[in-house]
């Protein structure tokens, strides 16, 4: 099981639950498929390899679920999250509907309005950026299960799932502690955002475990663009000090990063490690692929539709808010650092000559 997690991204743990299809644990489909595939392709003989009963589409709805999300343009989370929903929903011969609301305080309530009237027996309620959000009353007062992805309230009387950022920001960080890396360096996104607060969370606990002091210096703000990823990472080079590593907060602040790497000089991994965040298409194409983490909208988006509870409504219980693993993809932008090459090295150079 170790040997699988490694080769996963996820913790032992993590494995044992899902080979033993332990209930009640809450990991995304995407983890399980892929702990199962690797389980595989290192010959591991479970009793089961079956989807466990939890996660197989019970639902009791019938016909048209609604969606409504704030914003669809912006960046591909929400459409990948509406797949995630729209999968789930067909598989139990749902349709879903979608509609874009903007936030607008007038024309929010006409669209949700739209879809009740449009005979939905179930509605999803979504934001780009994970947030809390105050819903207004005629949310409350739907008639009909409510689920909410990417943002939750604070009276809990929804179901409601986000990523897991705190975990997925230091799941990043020990990546790179794991390689060697002592002074890493992060570059964060916009900090009035949450998801920027709580992967620079994650960066300082694992920093924190591995008696590693943090040093101010070493994080730079940026608003989640290649030009600011650009720009940071030039900050850093310029630094007495210089970084080994740097953990770009998103996949688009890393392709600025690496634009200024490569205009220094350096290379990646061999003079600089380089650790993403979303795990967006160009990750994968970038030279070197960049290793980085899942956003899991997919996964979300199927949750959201796994637990549209049929039998209660608002404010007759409270839900615990749902957090699903942002695991970590490794690819080729991480070693260890250049002066543990050349350590390496002269180590083995030693063994040799004392052999002669």
């Amino acid at each position: 099981m170790t040997d699988i997690a490694k080769a996963a991204g996820c913790s032992q743990a993590a494995v044992s639950f899902i080979l033993n299809n332990t209930p009640g644990m809450r990991l995304s489909q995407q983890t399980r498929d892929r702990v199962i595939e690797v389980a595989r392709q290192l010959g591991y003989v479970a009793p089961v390899f079956a989807v466990p009963p939890a996660l197989v589409s019970v639902s009791k709805l019938d016909g048209v679920i609604g969606f409504a999300v704030d914003q669809l343009a912006t960046s591909p989370e929400a459409v990948v999250a509406i797949e995630g929903a729209r999968q789930a929903s067909w598989n139990a011969g749902n349709v879903l509907l979608v509609a874009q609301t903007m936030s607008d305080p007038v024309m929010e309530p006409r669209a949700i309005k739209a879809l009740a009237n449009s005979g939905i027996s179930a509605l999803i309620y979504m934001t780009i950026f994970t947030r809390e959000v105050e819903l207004p009353d005629y949310l409350y007062d739907l008639n009909i299960p409510l689920v909410l992805l990417n943002c939750y309230t604070s009276d809990y009387a929804f179901p409601a799932v986000v990523p897991s950022e705190i975990a997925g920001g230091q799941t990043a960080t020990r990546h790179l502690i794991a390689h060697g890396h002592h002074r890493i360096a992060t570059i964060t996104g916009e900090p009035w955002m949450q998801a920027a607060q709580d992967r620079l969370t994650g960066y300082r606990r694992a920093l924190a475990t591995a008696d590693i002091p943090f040093d101010p210096e070493l994080v730079i703000e940026g608003d989640w663009s290649a030009s600011a990823g650009y720009s940071a990472t030039m900050k850093l080079l310029s630094l007495a000090e210089r970084p080994t590593a740097i953990f770009c907060q998103n996949d688009r602040t890393a392709i600025g990063c690496y634009e200024a790497l490569k205009e220094a000089g350096l290379h990646i991994p061999e003079d600089m490690s380089v650790v993403g965040y979303d795990d967006e298409d160009i990750s994968r194409h970038l030279v070197p692929p960049l290793t980085t983490s899942v956003l899991p909208h997919m996964a979300m988006g199927q949750w959201a539709i796994e637990h549209l509870d049929t039998t209660t409504l608002p404010r007759e219980r409270r839900y615990q808010i749902t957090k699903l693993e942002c695991s970590l993809v490794k690819r080729a932008s991480v070693a260890a650092p250049a002066g543990a090459h050349a350590i390496a090295g002269a180590t083995a150079g030693l063994r040799r000559a004392r052999k002669i």
